[in-house]
């Protein structure tokens, strides 16, 4: 499964409380951080709504799959 890599770019002061929560339920806490999430579709329209506060890239799957 495809995932992506979400940094926190710029600071969430005179944003909504909405947005913040947004930072907050991607598991964010402070600037520059980065987290990895699954790219599905409630994960690119919590990344749209701030997309001018973070970073995106696409991550590469390991393909170690020991079965």
């Amino acid at each position: 499964m495809a995932r992506l890599r979400v940094t926190w770019t710029k600071s969430t002061i005179g944003f909504s409380k909405r947005q913040r929560a947004t930072i907050k339920a991607l598991g964010l806490h402070r600037l520059n951080q980065s987290v990895e999430v699954p790219d599905n579709p409630s994960m690119r329209g919590m990344i749209s709504q701030i997309e001018h506060l973070v970073r995106v890239e696409k991550v590469e799957d390991s393909g170690s799959n020991d079965n």
